[in-house]
Order: C-alpha cells, then sequence, then structure tokens
C-alpha cells in the first residue's frame, strides 16, 4: 500500500492546485492598513459582506483613523458598526485596539509593525477582543509579516485530508504551516486566501463538494467523502 503522504508534501502540492485552478485571490480587500485591523476585529463572527457595510458607514463618519476612531462616542461607533453583529462588543474591542496603539507606540502603525514578530504578537494577545486569528490576520494582513492564519475553514480542510485530529488546537494548526512551507509573508497571504476559497465554495459543513474541488483528489483513500462522490 502506498504511504500516506505528509503535510511537508501535500501542503505545497495544495498551494500550486489551488493557485492554477483559481488564480491570485487579492486580499485582503482594504485601502489603509489601518483599514485591514478594522476590518479584522468586524468580521469575528461574520460575513464579509456585513464588515463592508459597517466600514462604509465608518468612512462616512470619518472614523478610519486610529485618533478618529479613539475620540468616536462609544455608543455612536456601535450603532455604525451595527452591520457586523455584536455591535457593542466590537465598538469596544476597537477602541481597545485604538488606546493600545497611542499608548505603547504613540499612534503610530509604522512603529508597531517594527516590533518583532513574536513579541509584537505576544502584545496583541492581551488586548481586550484579540484573539489568535485577529491578532495573525494583523500581522500578516496589515504587517505582513511572516504568520500563517487559521480559521474554520482552514481547520475543516485540514481534518477532512487527515492533516490534523480533531484535538489540534489553533496553535498546531498554524505550526504544521509554519514548519512546512517557507516563511514568506506573501506566500502565506495567498496560500490562506486560497483556503478560504475552497471552505466556501467546496468544503462546506454540509453536503461539501468534494467532487467539484480542486483539493478533491488528495483525500485520503479511505476518507468517507471518496465514497460519497462515487454514490
Amino acid at each position: 500500500m502506498r504511504q500516506r503522504r505528509g503535510p511537508a508534501a501535500l501542503l505545497p502540492q495544495f498551494f500550486e492546485t489551488l493557485s492554477s485552478a483559481l488564480g491570485p485571490m487579492h486580499w485582503w480587500p482594504a485601502k489603509t492598513p489601518f483599514e485591514v485591523i478594522v476590518g479584522a476585529i468586524l468580521t469575528q463572527n461574520t460575513a464579509w459582506a456585513n464588515v463592508e457595510r459597517a466600514i462604509a458607514n465608518l468612512r462616512q463618519e470619518r472614523w478610519l483613523t486610529p485618533r478618529a476612531l479613539e475620540r468616536a462616542p462609544l455608543a455612536k461607533l456601535g450603532r455604525v458598526v451595527r452591520p457586523s453583529g455584536y455591535f457593542r462588543q466590537k465598538a469596544k474591542k476597537l477602541k481597545a485596539f485604538v488606546r493600545f496603539l497611542r499608548r505603547d507606540f504613540r499612534g503610530s502603525l509604522t512603529s508597531m509593525f517594527s516590533t518583532p514578530t513574536g513579541e509584537l504578537r505576544e502584545r496583541l494577545l492581551t488586548v481586550h477582543g484579540i484573539g489568535p486569528e485577529t491578532a495573525d490576520s494583523i500581522l500578516l494582513y496589515a504587517g505582513n509579516h511572516p504568520v500563517f492564519v487559521v480559521d474554520a475553514y482552514t481547520k475543516r480542510i485540514l481534518l477532512r485530508h487527515a492533516l490534523i485530529d480533531d484535538r489540534a488546537g489553533y496553535e498546531d494548526m498554524r505550526q504544521l504551516f509554519e514548519r512546512n512551507l517557507p516563511r514568506d509573508a506573501a506566500f502565506y497571504n495567498e496560500f490562506h486566501a486560497l483556503l478560504v476559497n475552497v471552505g466556501k465554495n467546496w468544503c462546506r459543513p454540509r453536503e461539501p463538494r468534494c467532487d467539484q474541488c480542486p483539493l478533491g483528489r488528495y483525500l485520503p483513500s479511505d476518507s468517507p467523502l471518496r465514497e460519497e462522490q462515487r454514490s
């Protein structure tokens, strides 16, 4: 029996296959690094279309700068970002980030992103409302730091391809990519965006479309999803 290939072999193949099939993703859609950060906070537990509406509201209020956002009245800020859901909590999270930026880096994103990756990641994780996925999105997409972002789409794909088991946590999955791929921010950016595309279009929680998915041929030979493709 042919031995199952590990992540060092499969992950680069996943990238090449998806890149050939789907082309460049051009993600993250934002005009400034600060807008990326705002989007990373607002996208928690909601669809991106809702975030776009909230960001459009912030742009209309001219609040898409750290100073303007910090000065914005909390209650009104909540109403402005209401389309993103959990709006009261997210308004507080946005406020917490801009206070952190002013307190620790004098309001300068350039200064913040000049901090070594590991140190900055630890400091971001101390900010109210910023967990590992949000911190890594900020580091990668706004700051061009080489960290791999893991989300629910990524986990589902890894599980179905038997690259992790149910016990794998966020750090296990992040390190799976970072240990088996070149540490390159542009590469991580594109790979994560490709996986999100797979998760949205084919590797869905229910009724996955493995027969149409570019990664379908990489499913383990004993995967029940292969049986579903043949039935």
